[in-house]
């Protein structure tokens, strides 16, 4: 007859092992929720960082200059002339672990030095979501214990589930700014921009730095 101790040494080795199973498809379940999020990140990537070169590029011809993040050393190897000639995937660059796609104006007139189209990757609870937001400097306030700061606002322009967006949402939503950007440089007149944010956009997050 088995004595107590075994027996108790038994039960507790069948928890630890049930435990450890459970454990072991969780890891699993996880790790391929993260692989098929990493590959549709690589897609949708590929598609706008090429869409915000584009843009990028259409800017430059009129001398409005922008930079962009991930910069084009770093993702594109020119087969003919720079800027405007094809060019290739530079090998080695990850698509997949880029988290922050950008075209920010350096424009100094009219305090435009900041503004921002940018699509990152937040995380909730439910996993990855593609989130493409507008960030401009509004002005400055002054606080009085810490002195001067910039106020910005960040309006939310296309917000869902990575599995879940939709291309051609997007494209609509960037020809849409992009007009209204380039026209308000054409005119000199930022406002142009920032009415069409704050009229169309309405979902906006403010913050100081």
């Amino acid at each position: 007859m088995p004595s107590k101790s075994k027996s108790k040494t038994a039960k507790e080795e069948d928890w630890f092992e049930d435990l450890d199973k459970e454990l072991e498809a969780k890891t699993q379940e996880i790790l391929d929720h993260l692989g098929e999020a990493d590959g549709k990140k690589l897609e949708l990537n590929k598609a706008l960082i090429a869409d915000l070169w584009k843009i990028w590029k259409r800017f430059n011809k009129v001398n409005i200059h922008f930079a962009m993040d991930p910069s084009y050393t770093q993702f594109a190897h020119f087969e003919e002339d720079f800027p405007y000639g094809a060019w290739k995937w530079r090998s080695g660059f990850n698509l997949a672990m880029v988290d922050r796609v950008q075209l920010l104006d350096r424009t100094q007139e009219q305090g435009r030095v900041g503004d921002s189209l940018m699509i990152t990757y937040p995380q909730d609870e439910a996993g990855t979501r593609l989130r493409a937001e507008f960030q401009y400097c509004e002005g400055e306030h002054y606080y009085k214990y810490s002195g001067w700061k910039r106020i910005f606002a960040r309006h939310t322009l296309y917000d869902t589930a990575v599995d879940k967006v939709n291309m051609g949402t997007i494209h609509r939503m960037l020809k849409d700014i992009v007009a209204v950007w380039y026209e308000s440089h054409l005119r000199k007149d930022r406002s142009l921009l920032l009415n069409h944010l704050k009229n169309k956009y309405p979902e906006v997050e403010t913050f100081s730095q």
